[in-house]
């Protein structure tokens, strides 16, 4: 069994080109016991073997700074991951993912998501002109105070709906 050299270096100020002793791991362990406890040395110590690479908190500290593309990555995946869910206007991917409209919609033009850009539609029965037009159903709920359940079943059979006739307009 082979002994395994080690130096002994203040943990304050790592220096490995001064170390305060050098020798086999089990007689440095000893040592660094020894003389903590007799407080010679009143600073902790650190045994570490020879030809490591000294610490670099400027190094270190910079490799912990997110990239603009990391956040990009994770920017992208939530929202594809948004639009699994459901939600597959702009809108909805901002308001799900809290990210801003405008970066949402760059990203989606970016990444060509396939985004659905048909639209609920609701026309006056009596006054063809009077038209109501919202992507999100639930929009157009609230403008005509109908609940969503109804406008989707009068959208499929062509009922009325609080006077209004109610249609789905597919992506051209």
């Amino acid at each position: 069994m082979t002994e395994t050299q080690v130096l002994v270096i203040n943990a304050d100020r790592p220096d490995i080109d001064h170390p305060l002793a050098i020798g086999p791991e089990p007689e440095m362990f000893k040592l660094t016991q020894h003389n903590y406890k007799s407080g010679e040395w009143p600073f902790p110590v650190r045994l570490v073997k020879p030809g490591t690479k000294p610490w670099n908190d400027a190094a270190y500290l910079a490799s912990m700074q997110v990239d603009d593309e990391q956040i990009e990555r994770k920017e992208i995946q939530a929202i594809r991951q948004a639009y699994r869910q459901g939600n597959q206007t702009v809108r909805k991917l901002a308001d799900q993912t809290a990210i801003s409209y405008e970066r949402v919609r760059q990203l989606v033009h970016k990444y060509s998501l396939p985004l659905s850009n048909g639209y609920w539609r609701a026309e006056k029965r009596n006054n063809p002109d009077e038209v109501i037009a919202y992507q999100t159903l639930a929009r157009l709920c609230e403008r005509i105070d109908a609940p969503e359940f109804s406008i989707r079943q009068a959208s499929m059979s062509n009922e009325v709906v609080n006077g209004y006739y109610i249609s789905w307009v597919p992506k051209v």
